[in-house]
């Protein structure tokens, strides 16, 4: 199955990057307080559906004060609004189907700052919509980004006892939509590029099978095999170098694959497991889990095969997952056991350049973490008794916020 991908946005004019809004954002020493309203439009049954997911991406970026006001009229009183504190105005409406119109006010100034129309033909693709109004806002308002809004998740879906299938979604998972569906196993997915038109996955079939998915066009390619275990760890930034994760003597070791000369390198050879490889060091290192010190922990290696091993963290013990952003790193450590008799796994962040450990969440069961595209947030899979969720780190922010997964098991994401 495809996946559409089309999400066009057209300027009719382009006024976001006035001084003006920069004014708003130096005026003003507390966030500044914006105001989201629709034009109640029957034609575009999606209209209220974008602005409330607007209203809660806003929120999410920690950059304003938000004020919904729900359904309003076109007109703007703009004395009335700069006593309530409203420094900018965003209005949705629809003046044509498929096609949902943006207008930015000042209200200072009093005047329209821009007007920007998002077209869709895909009405599931309306999450999309919101998130991109949300970052052309933030970028009117030059706040630091929040592209990450934009990027897709891909994730295994557990289905029943050996069947997974793999799916994409938006962050918020208001969006979802099966890619790869075939009743077998499909787990580890691992976005190919950076514009996130094909994934790498491993496939069940005789023995664990890595393969290739382009979403744009349904092609498929084989890119290696093996017996145990077989998956596609880290991709470097332009996609041509990939860490695997093989076992072809039964314990898995790490490798480098050359997705141009179709060649692979072994990097680790263990009697024991080494998984997990995530590219470091201007992908000329790699960190990885390894169980050499008799438990789970995190070690580093330049990416050469005689290249010596060095431990990364001595203050945890039991550190069973990894992943990275540049020099920094994040990892899961398994706590003792509370009162209650639960182990908690708790994601820590650190970096190369030093000791420094920074603690992300307080308790419970966190895991799978992965960075975003511009190493800002991070996502991972919070597990309770009765619901998981996704859960979204604003690092700058120190800020969290959990997405409920409803009926729906994750065995594994890329985000």
């Amino acid at each position: 199955m495809r996946i559409l991908w089309i999400l066009l946005a057209c300027w009719q004019t382009y006024l976001l990057g006035v001084d003006a809004t920069l004014d708003i954002v130096k005026d003003i020493e507390k966030l500044p307080k914006v105001e989201v309203r629709y034009l109640d439009n029957a034609q575009e049954p999606y209209l209220s559906k974008i602005y409330n997911l607007l209203l809660s991406d806003l929120r999410i970026s920690n950059h304003v004060e938000v004020v919904g006001v729900g359904a309003q009229s076109e007109n703007v009183d703009y004395t009335t609004m700069a006593n309530q504190g409203i420094a900018l105005l965003v209005s949705l409406r629809v003046d044509k189907p498929d096609q949902i119109s943006v207008r930015l006010y000042d209200i200072a100034h009093q005047n329209v700052l821009g007007v920007k129309d998002y077209t869709f033909t895909k009405k599931e693709l309306y999450p999309f919509i919101a998130h991109r109004v949300a970052i052309d806002i933030n970028d009117a308002l030059k706040a630091p980004s929040i592209a990450w809004m934009d990027r897709f998740v891909v994730f295994a879906k557990y289905l029943k006892p050996g069947v997974t299938s793999i799916v994409v979604a938006d962050y918020s998972l208001t969006y979802q939509q099966d890619i790869i569906n075939n009743g077998m196993l499909n787990v580890f997915p691992k976005w190919a590029d950076a514009e996130q038109s094909a994934i790498y996955y491993t496939q069940y079939l005789r023995q664990p099978t890595i393969i290739k998915y382009n979403l744009r066009n349904g092609s498929s390619e084989v890119i290696a095999q093996s017996g145990g275990m077989a998956a596609v760890s880290s991709v470097s930034q332009n996609g041509e170098k990939l860490l695997l994760t093989l076992a072809p003597e039964g314990q898995s070791d790490i490798f480098l694959y050359d997705t141009l000369k179709k060649t692979r390198t072994r990097l680790t050879n263990y009697q024991g497991i080494d998984v997990l490889g995530n590219f470091v060091d201007h992908e000329k290192a790699m960190v990885f889990v390894s169980d050499r010190a008799g438990y789970p922990n995190v070690y580093l290696k330049k990416l050469k095969a005689d290249a010596p091993i060095e431990q990364v963290i001595f203050y945890s013990k039991n550190n069973d997952s990894v992943a990275t952003s540049g020099d920094n790193i994040v990892y899961v450590n398994r706590e003792d056991r509370d009162a209650s008799g639960q182990s908690n796994f708790n994601l820590h962040l650190i970096t190369l350049k030093s000791d420094y450990v920074r603690r992300l969440t307080a308790g419970g069961v966190n895991q799978m973490p992965r960075f975003s595209r511009d190493g800002q947030a991070i996502m991972f899979l919070k597990k309770a008794a009765q619901q998981s969720a996704l859960g979204v780190i604003l690092l700058d922010y120190n800020q969290s916020y959990l997405f409920p997964l409803e009926d729906v098991q994750i065995q594994s994401f890329d985000w």
